[in-house]
């Protein structure tokens, strides 16, 4: 195996339980619990974002295209209709 695909692996792996961290916090009414999970969470995200450094110096990661101007005002309005409509269903 070579260094590229172990870098690729192992940040598939932490988002794996980033999405894992994201699901458990709101779902535990333990505050210290939550705290925990928290600080695993947060410890996971520099473990990614050093990675993600590496990966990017040695090529081994190109990130897409910067999103237009457009693109984002498009995902703003979807995101903030979200929200409207969460609210009618509370």
């Amino acid at each position: 195996m070579d260094e590229k695909t172990m870098v690729a692996d192992t940040l598939a792996g932490i988002n794996g339980e980033l999405t894992r961290f994201g699901e458990m916090i709101p779902q535990t009414e333990d505050a210290q619990l939550k705290q925990t999970l928290k600080q695993f969470r947060n410890a996971c995200e520099m473990s990614q974002d050093e990675l993600y450094k590496i990966a990017r110096s040695k090529q081994y990661y190109i990130p897409a295209a910067k999103a237009s101007e457009q693109d984002i005002q498009h995902v703003k309005n979807i995101v903030s209709g979200c929200g409207s409509t969460q609210e009618r269903m509370f």
